[in-house]
């Protein structure tokens, strides 16, 4: 199925969250050449990973080295890890929600919401990248603080990242003349404001296409 997906180049997205999951899927990727496309000069055929929640640290640099897009849930890390030590041992917490580990290997991070299973609220994916504490503000063993992101690498994950992943960086991500004017107008400047502000922070204003579809009154 793969090696049909990439010769009539099919992007592939495949779910997988625990750190065989991820391991097998990298091999199998690995095994059609998905890399090697791009090392011809080729368009990289940004296949992705869906979750890619616990890996392995020994796999976490063959995401870059593939060209594979981690698509990760920055919230899943502040409500599994209440659970997470027990279920999986300290010890594969090291490789866990792992988004520092990954852009200092060279990938880039497609951040989502995972909704409905989690809220869908964008402030709380932006405040658990950067913070890496319950929306309480708590923070236990094994939640390796370490691995939370900047807020300027935070806002990527949401904006540019995702366009590139979805091949339309040339229409989105970022507000620049030539793409398409979809922005929203928060109620707070999140890049400057203390962490537990951000999760008060509203949408005022959802701009798409360059027209007002929504506005609090």
């Amino acid at each position: 199925m793969f090696e049909e997906a990439l010769r009539r180049g099919i992007q592939v997205e495949t779910h997988a969250i625990g750190d065989r999951a991820n391991r097998m899927i990298l091999d199998l990727y690995e095994s059609v050449g998905v890399q090697r496309l791009y090392e011809v000069g080729r368009p990289a055929p940004r296949w992705r990973v869906e979750h890619a929640q616990i890996v392995d640290p020994a796999d976490i640099p063959r995401f870059a080295k593939l060209g594979v897009i981690p698509s990760m849930q920055p919230s899943h890390a502040i409500s599994d890890l209440f659970f997470a030590p027990s279920r999986l041992g300290m010890d594969r917490l090291a490789g866990a929600y792992a988004w520092q580990s990954f852009l200092k290997s060279g990938a880039i991070i497609c951040g989502g919401s995972d909704a409905p299973v989690e809220r869908g609220e964008p402030m709380i994916e932006f405040y658990a990248a950067i913070s890496r504490k319950s929306v309480k503000g708590f923070s236990g063993e094994g939640w390796h603080r370490e691995q939370a992101v900047s807020r300027e690498d935070a806002l990527k994950m949401f904006t540019l990242w995702p366009a590139y992943a979805a091949f339309e960086e040339n229409d989105k991500g970022s507000i620049e003349v030539g793409k398409l004017a979809d922005f929203t107008v928060l109620s707070q400047d999140i890049m400057k404001m203390s962490e537990p502000e951000i999760l008060k922070t509203r949408c005022v204003i959802t701009v798409i296409g360059g027209e007002i579809v929504f506005e609090t009154q």
